[in-house]
């Protein structure tokens, strides 16, 4: 017989689930979230995460994985890794710059944890609490303080920043030249970072959710006005799009179909009256009309250029159809390819930096293996969500929804090989993965009763 009370070590794979002891994973992808507005500290943070979570698994040797991430998370979170950047590194062969795209490849490879590191960060019911909780309150923090910059003129966020960036290095984060062209709210990404827009609507369903979860419809509808009016004074018209797509899927569920039709209608008025009263918002707006119009200079000024940037990539996917001109390699095969050689852009200077159009992306800098890849990712990504059972469905809820709208094809997009948006779309695909896999844990046990 032996000693109930004493303890043995461990041995073999029972040790293995040390690896768990990632509790720092939620705090680490807040962290680099918060740190947007910072794109140098953010990218620093990302990185170490990254090489934190190799040495972790080299230490262990890989072994205890299922306690860190269930099959499928680890399975669901490295297929997307490689739909992304497999098309990159096949697309290098024959690039029109070799060196560099080979070059952006390999380093793309610290998306690979980067992703494992993200779905951890939600693989359990108390990581989840924190991340997804946490990205709720960014967003309503920076909706807040885009909401003062309306009525200030001034982000409280972003200027405290740049207070401390000068104080550090004594010099400001924008250029005067950045300042004077800043023709919309920049909250706190600033005026020389206008992504505000389209950040905050692709982020917008974790919020949402989490209103409606703590507050029912009322804290939903708040919420969404608030950061509606945001995005009309920031927005990208792709941003008021990507937004219309979030409240149309997160609150049919809640509010049913007359109730959500409301609260279109009274977008509408709000969006009316801030119309009136915003030269900036109504100048967008016109231009937005304008694109309704026949005339093919007319929409091409509507969607600033974009239609000879669209030209443009059509004509390097007919020359590189099979793996394209490489990725991030649009700006060097552009003047090659576009239509308007010789006159002044809408966007100004330069040729065209990224195609603005995701499978316009895909297809010309990675050719149709690259977009065949892509396609097999959202796939499988979809094979995953369809086979899920529905408690599993409802916890992966706002990160579907805010990787759904992200990568919407009818819509403009910034550059998915870009830093930035690479690794925020990356982002919302390990929180999708790890969220919708997540390791089975027993209920919650319930709380004693009171006698």
């Amino acid at each position: 017989m032996t000693n109930s009370t004493t303890t043995t070590e461990p041995t073999g794979a029972a040790r293995a689930p040390r690896t768990v002891g990632w509790r720092w994973a939620p705090h680490w992808v807040l962290a680099f979230v918060i740190l947007w507005p910072a794109p140098g500290y953010a990218e620093g943070v990302m990185v170490l995460g990254a090489l934190a979570a190799i040495a972790l698994l080299l230490r262990a040797r890989f072994r205890g994985g299922a306690a860190l991430l269930s099959p499928g998370a680890w399975a669901l979170s490295s297929v997307l890794f490689f739909a992304y950047w497999m098309p990159q590194l096949l697309s290098a062969i024959d690039s029109v710059d070799p060196g560099r795209a080979l070059r952006e490849a390999l380093v793309d490879l610290r998306y690979l944890p980067f992703l494992w590191l993200v779905a951890s960060a939600v693989a359990t019911r108390r990581a989840r609490r924190i991340t997804l909780g946490g990205l709720a309150i960014i967003v309503a923090v920076w909706t807040l303080d885009a909401l003062a910059e309306v009525a200030l003129g001034t982000s409280p966020l972003f200027f405290g920043i740049d207070q401390l960036k000068q104080l550090i290095s004594s010099r400001p984060m924008c250029s005067l030249e950045q300042l004077a062209q800043a023709d919309r709210v920049g909250g706190v990404l600033g005026p020389c970072n206008l992504k505000l827009g389209i950040v905050l609507a692709s982020l917008s369903p974790f919020a949402l959710y989490a209103a409606g979860r703590r507050f029912g419809a009322a804290g939903w509808i708040l919420s969404a006005a608030a950061i509606g009016v945001v995005l009309l004074f920031a927005g990208s018209r792709a941003s008021w799009l990507t937004f219309g797509l979030v409240l149309l899927f997160s609150g049919w569920r809640l509010l049913g179909w007359k109730g959500l039709s409301a609260v279109f209608a009274g977008g509408v008025v709000i969006a009316a009256v801030v119309t009136l009263l915003s030269p900036q918002v109504r100048e967008r707006v016109e231009r937005t009309v304008m694109g309704l119009s026949a005339d093919q200079a007319q929409v091409d000024t509507a969607l600033s250029g974009r239609t000879r940037i669209w030209e443009a990539a059509a004509c390097m996917i007919r020359a590189h159809p099979v793996n394209g001109v490489g990725a991030r390699g649009f700006r060097e095969a552009f003047p090659a390819c576009d239509p308007l050689a010789g006159e002044m852009a809408a966007w100004g200077d330069g040729p065209a930096l990224h195609a603005h159009q995701i499978v316009l992306e895909v297809a010309s800098e990675t050719g149709a293996i690259g977009l065949l890849l892509w396609l097999a990712g959202v796939a499988l990504a979809w094979r995953a969500w369809r086979f899920a059972a529905p408690e599993a469905r409802d916890r992966a809820r706002p990160a579907m929804l805010a990787l759904a709208v992200t990568v919407f094809p009818f819509n403009t997009h910034l550059a998915f090989y870009s830093t930035f948006w690479g690794g925020f779309t990356l982002l919302l695909c390990a929180l999708y993965a790890g969220s919708l896999l997540a390791r089975d844990e027993p209920p919650p046990a319930p709380r004693a009763a009171i006698h």
